[in-house]
């Protein structure tokens, strides 16, 4: 006797603390029973269980939306094709790039010549075009923040760049974007303005030709 009232008093705890569950995942009022304390044990653990894998942190990651983008991160040397013919790499003296109509020849802007003052923001722009594309990139240095985005109005209209920059925090990096050059956007001129952003959405530098 003695077992078998143990059974009946174990699947009475059983089916409380499941109908406390059910109560607490629906929001619905619970209904009073004789289990209620083996209700209130079972809210209890539920309560003290150890939250998901990314926890709260996820929660928040899904209702602030996606983060601000920040320049791809290069080796010194590491090579970028932004377009056939037009690749950019990176040392510590500064940028490096070739263009299509000059593909074999490797031009160079220093970024510890003197030239240039990284405490101070400022942007550079270096362009070519050849067979009706333009090829843009420049230097971005010297701003508060983290960079993130790059326009350039051109006379074709505006154009998204990227960013890239050395490891750690050298205070400069470069742009780079291409266009489309309309019958009536000729080589002088072409680029009118060059924005950058930071992930804030900041000023992080800015260049005007107009």
């Amino acid at each position: 006797m003695k077992r078998t009232l143990k059974y009946y008093l174990t699947g009475a705890v059983v089916t409380a603390a499941v109908a406390g569950m059910a109560t607490m995942s629906y929001a619905a009022p619970a209904a009073p029973s004789h289990g209620a304390p083996a209700q209130a044990e079972a809210a209890q653990l539920q309560a003290a269980a150890p939250a998901g894998k990314d926890g709260a942190a996820t929660a928040i990651g899904r209702t602030t939306g996606k983060k601000a983008p920040t320049p791809r991160v290069v080796a010194p040397g590491e090579r970028v094709t932004a377009a056939p013919g037009f690749q950019l790499w990176l040392t510590a003296e500064g940028k490096h790039w070739t263009t299509p109509s000059l593909p074999g020849l490797e031009q160079f802007r220093s970024v510890v010549d003197g030239n240039i003052d990284l405490g101070t923001p400022g942007v550079s722009v270096q362009s070519e075009i050849s067979d009706g594309r333009a090829y843009l990139s420049g230097l971005y240095y010297g701003g508060r923040g983290t960079a993130s985005t790059v326009e350039i109005e051109t006379a074709s209209g505006t154009v998204r760049g990227k960013l890239i920059e050395l490891s750690g925090k050298p205070g400069w990096g470069v742009w780079y974007a291409t266009a489309d050059v309309t019958p009536d956007g000729g080589p002088l001129g072409f680029v009118s303005e060059v924005t950058v952003r930071t992930t804030k959405g900041t000023l992080y530098a800015q260049l005007t030709t107009r």
